[in-house]
């Protein structure tokens, strides 16, 4: 059966098995330029929102205590299970996400009627004392903060992952590169110590970004000042925000401020493009020491996860670094839009907070998926190719480096000069001219040897 809804626009006819209304329905008119609907994310902390805005009027008188609770089972309800086809707006709108903010309203007005037999408003009551313009950017940070929980979660798994790899290569001696040319020795596991290193700063930085969207303008109402709401419910709401959702909230001291201005995101944003750089750089440094298996470098063989060619028999690509590398892209693109829209915001509002809030939770998505992808299928599979290390280091003339505080610099250059012209490994020399024994040169190219931090000055320094 149909229904007819009104607004101050017109009407609109809607089937009555439709929990959104009128305004959802000028919104899918409207908007359809993602051809995806706003991130769930984002409507279950829109829900938690409304479960506290609700609570705190019942608490100070201004909602009856029966309409709160009607609000507050729908709710619940459907956080458990919300679909598309019921919060069906577009994740790119106009209107700073008011048609995002009326269809939680919508949806949870009418299914609170049905379930309680009550007649539930969606803006008498679901928005009451609310704007959308302190709803819904306190909705996108708590959203934010359960992805930057989630993506840490996925960081530290990394993290030991590498490590894991850190000390099963500590002892395979291998080839520095600089400049992708030859360097001086170092070991496959010191490589791996490095991704561990920089990972461990993302899960540092991930951690601190949480603490940048606490801070919520809940109570502020249209532009911050708390016009229209009674000063009870302004310091009562973000209270019962806080305990539904479990996460440290606190309210702005500055309301104006934090409703014009959304640079806390623009920061946070900056440390998942710092994440997706060290994740491009350990990517891209897998699929050079992978690459081969005759014609490359092959220190290290990547899990085979899949036939590389719809050709060529045998081959096998470095997909997951490959994937790892086209999201790390896509997050970098995100944070672009994401200054874009924040430097975009006029006087008391930013409008572009939709896109804002579809770029940081698709970042997150993003990152949390890369992240498990990276350590998992590939990460975790990694075998080295000591052999072939140890070959590699001792045909490269820069391997002599290593020996300069024994042999002395221009000994080093000659033998260097030699190495290359009559293509001999560093053992050739140094046993044909009789620099030192074969025993003498393993103790200088061992593992500890090559990663201590530089030599003793107990030790011989020249012959």
């Amino acid at each position: 059966m149909p229904r007819i809804e009104k607004d101050f626009l017109g009407e609109r006819e809607l089937h009555d098995d439709t929990l959104y209304g009128i305004q959802t329905a000028r919104a899918l008119e409207n908007f359809d330029t993602a051809g995806r609907p706003v991130h769930r994310d984002l409507i279950s902390a829109m829900l938690q929102v409304k479960m506290a805005c609700a609570a705190a009027n019942a608490e100070t008188g201004h909602l009856p205590q029966n309409l709160a609770d009607a609000i507050t089972t729908a709710a619940e309800d459907l956080l458990q299970d919300h679909r598309s086809e019921t919060f069906p707006t577009d994740a790119l709108q106009g209107g700073a996400g008011t048609s995002t903010n009326m269809n939680v309203n919508e949806v949870l007005a009418r299914h609170a009627s049905n379930l309680s037999g009550l007649e539930v408003h969606p803006s008498e009551h679901v928005n009451l004392h609310q704007s959308t313009n302190d709803t819904y950017p306190t909705a996108v940070r708590v959203a934010c903060i359960y992805g930057f929980q989630l993506l840490e979660q996925s960081l530290v798994h990394l993290l030991e992952i590498l490590q894991d790899k850190e000390r099963e290569f500590s002892d395979v001696v291998k080839l520095g590169r600089t400049q992708l040319q030859d360097a001086v020795p170092i070991t496959l596991g010191r490589e791996f110590g490095a991704y561990a290193g920089a990972i461990s700063r993302d899960r540092w930085r991930v951690s601190k970004c949480v603490e940048r969207l606490r801070v919520v303008n809940l109570g502020g109402t249209a532009v911050g000042t708390g016009m229209a709401a009674p000063r009870s419910y302004i310091f009562l709401a973000i209270e019962k925000l806080r305990g539904i959702t479990g996460l440290g909230l606190s309210r702005a001291e500055n309301l104006v401020d934090a409703t014009q201005n959304i640079d806390p995101f623009v920061e946070v944003s900056g440390m998942l493009r710092a994440h997706a750089a060290n994740l491009v750089k350990i990517a891209r440094d897998l699929r050079l020491l992978s690459s081969g298996p005759r014609g490359g470098i092959a220190e290290i063989e990547l899990p085979a996860v899949q036939p590389g060619s719809s050709m060529m028999p045998g081959k096998v690509n470095p997909v997951i670094p490959e994937m790892t590398m086209q999201s790390c892209f896509r997050v970098m693109a995100h944070d672009y839009e994401i200054n874009l829209a924040a430097m975009s915001g006029e006087l008391e509002l930013n409008a572009f907070m939709p896109l804002v809030a579809d770029a940081m939770l698709q970042s997150l998505d993003i990152l949390t998926r890369a992240d498990d992808a990276l350590a998992d299928k590939c990460l975790m599979g990694i075998t080295a190719d000591a052999l072939r290390s140890r070959e590699l280091m001792e045909q490269s003339h820069e391997t002599i480096t290593a020996l300069i505080p024994i042999i002395g610099h221009e000994t080093a250059v000659r033998l260097a000069r030699r190495m290359r012209e009559e293509r001999l490994s560093i053992r050739d020399v140094i046993l044909d001219e009789d620099l030192m024994s074969a025993e003498e040169l393993e103790q200088q190219l061992a593992p500890e040897k090559l990663c201590a931090l530089g030599w003793s000055d107990k030790e011989s320094r020249r012959k």
